[in-house]
């Protein structure tokens, strides 16, 4: 596969589209004619919020996957009346999306799992914790008078 050299602009974007998808891309300086109804996007990576149960509480992990998977394509058009906003990335999200963009064509491909998800087994002090929570909630007599 022959590697082709894409001139990017400096500062990474993150494209808010229309569906709720949170892309982080590289914008190419090359774009389309502005009279285009398509802008191009640079090795797009989709951002995915993961809420994970902790001893602290519910907190998001940010993971980023490849956007337009089952392509090697490095350039994605998407048009432009799907996009809802455009802004740039902090320095931290830079960070990663050049870390991740420098091996795009390895990623893998989400894979199909029909199986269900194990549920993981919160160990006795995080279920008790547990159920403290939700009894305040469950308590209705003590609110309700």
């Amino acid at each position: 596969m022959e590697q082709t050299t894409i001139k990017i602009l400096k500062q990474i974007k993150i494209v808010k589209l229309v569906n709720g998808d949170d892309v982080v891309a590289a914008f190419p300086i090359e774009q389309l004619e502005d009279k285009s109804a398509l802008l191009r996007l640079v090795k797009p990576l989709q951002i995915k919020y993961v809420p994970q149960f902790t001893k602290g509480g519910l907190k998001d992990y940010v993971a980023l996957i490849k956007w337009a998977a089952y392509t090697h394509d490095q350039i994605v058009t998407v048009p432009k009346d799907k996009i809802l906003t455009i802004t740039n990335a902090t320095d931290e999200m830079s960070k990663s999306y050049h870390q991740i963009a420098e091996s795009y064509n390895q990623l893998e491909n989400p894979k199909q799992d029909n199986r269900r998800y194990e549920q993981e087994r919160l160990d006795e002090e995080m279920e008790e914790e547990y159920n403290e929570m939700w009894d305040t909630f469950r308590d209705t007599k003590k609110t309700l008078n």
